[in-house]
């Protein structure tokens, strides 16, 4: 019988199309492995923060008005050089100037008054010594006597009454005198007209509060940046850092300052906490204009001509193997140890290497085998066909589970 032979003929079919199946399904999926590599370089790693700022005078001044008044005359306008005690602008002084005549007046009255009170104590005092002299004769009686003592004593109080009125109204003529000054606006320092808020003919209301009447900045060729830092980035700048910083009317050109003071007055704008940072800058050329908006990079850390090794070999981990802990690089410029793979013929082998700073790209090899131009591994990446799922010669269409 031929039965048994049938049997194994089937048999020997059914093996065959496994093994061709399981070739596309595995075989045919199967791919190379390829490295990824980067090269050492030795350079600058600098190590900054980032924030945006305003560009203002280092000491502005705002020059007001202490009476009330009508504006009489403007002898300034914007962007006029002015100096210490410069008459800027004059408020209408009459009716100021009317009470000083009022007080001087009043002054020269109780000057009066003293005058007539002098000559009154000098017939007082001559009647008080006859009257004197006549009781000791026997002539009038003690109570004549008496009353011209009296007389004489209260002449003198009122000779020393009329000095200290003279003193209060000169007191009076002097405040008079000092609100008439007043109305004249003098610039306090040596600058340059920012702003003018106020017009010929307009009133200056100085009841409650001072009226601003000029923005005076004093010197226009050193300027400053007022930035703002985030608290997560405010641990690593201190005074005295570097500072660059760019302005968009100059989009090609990076203007330089250092870092004069971190303000410790933190400022909340809906629960985000940033910190004043003050870049002081040289505006010799006075192309920095008061307002601008700056973009500033403050230089944290710095290290120059130093071995480099890319970002990307410190996250590489061949496949396989687990996920290496303590490649994480200090933020300032501490020491820490890594582990990278470098290319050994056909396949690859990890190195040892201590590292210092980073800047988000590369990080500062402190001490290991690596060398400038040398190759550290990046990534793999498999080469050749890859499985799509649906291999097999045999079925068409989506794969049935």
């Amino acid at each position: 019988m031929k039965l048994p032979s049938l049997k194994i003929s089937a048999w020997i079919a059914v093996a065959a199309i496994i093994a061709i199946a399981g070739f596309y399904f595995y075989g045919g999926s199967s791919s190379a492995t390829k490295t990824v590599s980067a090269k050492v370089t030795r350079g600058a790693i600098v190590r900054s923060v980032s924030a945006t700022g305003t560009v203002n005078p280092v000491v502005t001044v705002q020059v007001g008005s202490y009476v009330s008044g009508p504006i009489s005359a403007i002898y300034a306008d914007f962007n006029s050089p002015v100096k210490q005690g410069q008459l800027i602008a004059k408020i209408d002084p009459r009716q100021f100037q009317v009470k000083v005549n009022a007080a001087k007046a009043a002054l020269a009255n109780a000057k009066a008054q003293l005058g007539k009170d002098s000559a009154d104590m000098v017939y007082r005092k001559v009647t008080y010594e006859r009257d004197a002299a006549l009781l000791e004769e026997g002539v009038i009686s003690k109570d004549a006597v008496d009353s011209a003592k009296s007389t004489y004593e209260q002449v003198q109080a009122q000779l020393a009454l009329d000095r200290a009125n003279i003193q209060q109204q000169q007191a009076n003529l002097e405040d008079a005198e000092v609100s008439l000054n007043y109305t004249n606006i003098i610039s306090p320092v040596d600058g340059t007209v920012v702003s003018r808020n106020v017009d010929v003919g307009q009133t200056v209301a100085a009841s409650f509060q001072t009226p601003t009447l000029f923005l005076i900045a004093k010197d226009l060729t050193k300027m400053q940046v007022d930035s703002n830092v985030s608290e997560s980035d405010i641990g690593d700048v201190r005074q005295g850092l570097r500072a660059d910083f760019k302005v968009d009317a100059f989009p090609d050109r990076m203007f330089e300052g250092v870092v004069g003071q971190v303000r410790q007055a933190p400022i909340t704008v809906q629960n985000v906490v940033t910190y004043d940072v003050v870049v002081n800058v040289e505006n010799p050329e006075l192309l920095l204009k008061p307002g601008m908006t700056a973009n500033v990079t403050l230089v944290t850390a710095r290290r120059d001509n130093v071995v480099r090794i890319p970002m990307e070999a410190l996250r590489f981990a061949p496949r396989g193997s687990p996920i290496r802990e303590g490649n994480a690089v200090d933020g300032a410029a501490g020491r820490g140890h890594a582990r990278v793979w470098i290319p050994d013929g056909r396949s690859i082998k990890p190195v040892s290497i201590t590292i210092g700073l980073s800047d988000g790209s590369f990080v500062e090899m402190l001490e290991g085998p690596l060398r400038e131009g040398d190759l550290v591994v990046t990534d793999q990446i498999k080469t050749g066909p890859k499985s799509t799922g649906n291999t097999s010669p045999f079925v068409s269409g989506p794969r049935m589970r």
